[in-house]
């Protein structure tokens, strides 16, 4: 027994050594740190040249123009980065001399506080990337109030911010020019990863003991991380036209690995069955245990394939799975054969449709493997690609669209107006405190407050409690060290885990930040690092406190003003997924296109509504109205979209063998109570008297009598015939159209109790 214990710690320890030296490599190897290197280098060089020709004031204020700019760089299509670093330039340099020019007189600064907050984040109704330049231009404003120019320095000085602006500018475009596909890999490898865990989250429902409400929540938050994901590659190849040129071997592996991937994410959806229904049959044997292992395995194949992804390597498959795939299937057979009987075939037939899913995603990974070697053979084997504009989205410059978001209604406009008391009344208190930093109580300000209360409670929490153990590091630092040097290595090093860690894990990206800022001032000054300290901390808290209280009591915004609408987009994609593949059943034309666009769609309208959800739960409690119903609601849509991509495996080998008519009735049930649905969240008149369960439902009747000619053969011995066959192909059909059309009346009956309180 001691030796057992003995050999499960050392397992469960080189398991954990095996983790970390995957999240090394991933982090190593990601964006993210490439960004930070990209962001450091950019902001320090101009410093640490001009500081050699004795021109460190100077330096300061051309890095300040690069890192203002920097914000703005985010991934992307790189037309869509060069045009958003353009904007930032010309933007940033009017900002920083008109600041100047009004930063002695505090009325026309406060006015111009005001004006500058509400017009940036009204900016934000036009995507992230305008809302970064934004941010930008506030950030340059805030750091220019305590200049106090005359004349010619004026200009001189947003001359300054230009050209940092235009240095970092090109800085970027030139490293995008040497290696124009690294953004897309490293996005690519993190879509991949991202995918793995959700597998991962998905093996728990194996499990002996599984908390299911844990799962679904954590499947829901993962499944936002996948959307994200997905929508960053999807951007970033399909609106970058070198990436699509079809003569372009990686361009064209790209595309298609990320094609695989989303099909991959979708059988990993796949659901055949009850999991409470296979535990009951299977809770004392050992084969479910054997199906987690097998899709932990999935998992990690795949987080091997996005490492070497990431890093441009080439990942070998080396047969281990498909050897542990093989020795299950021969495990699983003779466990069908001495386990059968006529009480549980369906259970047995669901337990083969999985291991089917199984090895389909692990055929799809292999194929993911050979895609990494960017065989240029194989690459000309690659279909032609779909309509890669009707899986984007463009956001144009229409000024209706900011004319429609003058409204209290608004989110954007209710920010914009927080946002801007918010500065003001910040202002305010740093003319009237003797604060040793004013411009960072703004800094904080703009920084945390967010347009929903969720996000800006986050960043509250993790903006003032890293600065207080991002000081106590650099307090350290700065007790324990006294070479300039060491420490100019030491704040490099910090740059880069801020700028690496900022989209994230923020909290961790402060703490690097506050020391790096604390080792910053403490060589350009030798100023006691004590008082830096304190002014560091006490601005952050005064900037926390208002950021807070703007927040909770002005303009605030609560998600559950939103939730009806991404129900209703959730009801309304789900019902489109669903139209478009069970119209193959009874006849009518697939198209792969159609069908692909509708399942982005649901996938996307299923993220916002998890994401909607999970912010409502940080909410006060007040303000979390029935959200017992709202879980639930979440909960079955995710069922819902899993019990369709289920169903859409099986269009291809087998709805023209089984299109019948007889499917109509419960397509036209499915839908009309996803219509009752629709209708009720968007509180208009609902028939509530639709027969439960569908009478006359002939597929279920079709599938009865098959069972039943099948448990007569079964006890008559005869293994395997026509029945058996027949059977295994249509009853998980039959079984996907039941529990779609089942879900879909627990929609409608949840949203009839969500009415009622």
């Amino acid at each position: 027994m001691l030796v057992q214990e003995k050999l499960s710690l050392l397992s469960v320890a080189v398991f954990t050594s095996m983790d970390y030296i995957k999240e090394y490599k991933s982090f190593i190897n990601s964006h993210y740190l490439s960004d930070g290197v990209r962001i450091t280098a950019g902001i320090v060089l101009p410093a640490v040249i001009l500081n050699h020709f004795n021109l460190l004031a100077v330096g300061i204020v051309v890095s300040l123009g690069a890192m203002s700019v920097s914000i703005t760089d985010t991934p992307g299509p790189i037309h869509h980065r060069k045009n958003g670093m353009i904007a930032c330039i010309i933007i940033n340099t009017l900002m920083a001399l008109l600041t100047s020019v009004v930063a002695p007189h505090h009325f026309l600064l406060g006015t111009l506080i005001v004006l500058a907050c509400f017009a940036f984040s009204m900016i934000a109704v036009y995507g992230s990337r305008a809302n970064s330049i934004g941010v930008s231009a506030l950030l340059m404003m805030v750091l220019n109030i305590s200049d106090h120019l005359k004349g010619w320095d004026l200009i001189v000085n947003a001359g300054y911010v230009f050209a940092g602006a235009v240095w970092y500018t090109l800085l970027s475009l030139l490293l995008y020019s040497f290696r124009p596909y690294k953004l897309a890999q490293q996005a690519l490898g993190d879509c991949i990863m991202a995918t793995a865990n959700y597998l991962r989250t998905r093996a728990s429902f194996y499990e002996k003991e599984v908390d299911y409400e844990k799962t679904y929540q954590q499947m829901m938050e993962l499944q936002i991380v996948v959307h994200n994901e997905q929508n960053l590659v999807r951007e970033l190849l399909f609106k970058s036209r070198d990436v699509l040129k079809e003569s372009t071997t990686t361009g064209r592996t790209l595309v298609m690995m990320f094609t695989d991937i989303v099909d991959l994410f979708e059988r990993t959806m796949t659901s055949y069955h009850d999991y409470k229904t296979l535990h009951d049959a299977f809770e004392e044997d050992d084969i479910l245990e054997q199906y987690h292992q097998l899709v932990l395995e999935l998992a990690n194949e795949l987080d091997e394939i996005g490492i070497a992804v990431k890093a441009g390597d080439t990942s070998e498959d080396t047969g281990i799975l498909a050897a542990h795939i093989e020795s299950t299937t021969n495990y699983f057979n003779t466990f069908r054969d001495s386990k059968r009987t006529a009480e549980n075939v369906d259970s047995f037939i669901s337990m083969r449709h999985i291991l089917n899913s199984i090895s389909d995603i692990a055929g799809r990974i292999h194929n993911l493997h050979l895609y990494t070697a960017y065989d240029k053979e194989l690459s000309k084997k690659i279909a032609k690609p779909v309509d890669y504009d009707k899986f984007i989205t463009h956001q144009p410059i229409d000024w209706e669209l900011l004319r429609d978001n003058f409204s209290f209604a608004s989110n954007n406009f209710r920010h914009a107006v927080r946002i801007s008391v918010a500065t003001l009344l910040g202002f305010i208190v740093s003319l009237l405190l003797p604060v040793g930093h004013s411009y960072w109580i703004l800094l904080t300000i703009i920084v945390i407050l967010k347009p929903a209360y969720s996000l800006t409670k986050k960043r509250n929490y993790e903006r003032l409690v890293g600065t207080i153990l991002g000081a106590a590091i650099g307090m350290l630092l700065l007790y324990f060290i006294h070479d300039n040097q060491a420490l100019f290595i030491i704040m490099l090093v910090l740059m880069v885990g801020t700028y690496s860690l900022m989209r994230t894990n923020y909290m961790i990206s402060v703490i690097f930040m506050t020391p790096y800022i604390l080792l910053l001032f403490h060589l350009l000054s030798n100023a006691s690092f004590q008082t830096i300290i304190i002014d560091r901390v006490t601005d952050t808290a005064i900037g926390s406190v208002i950021a807070f209280l703007a927040n909770l009591i002005l303009l605030p915004a609560w998600e559950q003003e939103q939730l009806s609408n991404y129900m209703l987009d959730a009801i309304r994609s789900n019902k489109k997924y669903f139209t478009t593949i069970a119209g193959a059943f009874t006849g009518n034309a697939f198209t792969n296109t159609v069908y692909k666009v509708s399942r982005k769609d649901a996938f996307v309208a299923l993220a916002n509504l998890s994401d909607a959800f999970t912010r409502m739960l940080s909410e006060p409690k007040r303000k979390q109205k029935n959200s017992k119903q709202l879980h639930q609601f979440v909960v079955l849509n995710h069922m819902l979209t899993s019990h369709i991509a289920t169903l859409s495996y099986y269009v291809k080998p087998l709805s023209a063998k089984f299109a019948s008519p007889d499917f109509m009735p419960l397509i036209n049930n499915t839908t009309a109570r996803l219509e009752d649905a629709e209708n009720i969240f968007n509180q208009s008149p609902v028939e509530t008297a639709t027969p439960e369960p569908l009478p006359h439902n002939i597929i279920q009747q079709q599938l009865q009598h098959l069972l039943q000619a099948r448990r007569k053969e079964l006890q008559q011995g005869i293994l395997k015939s026509d029945t058996q066959k027949l059977l295994t192909e249509f009853k998980p059909i039959a079984d996907q159209f039941n529990f779609i059309d089942n879900i879909a009346s627990d929609i409608k009956k949840t949203g009839l109790q969500w009415m009622k309180e």
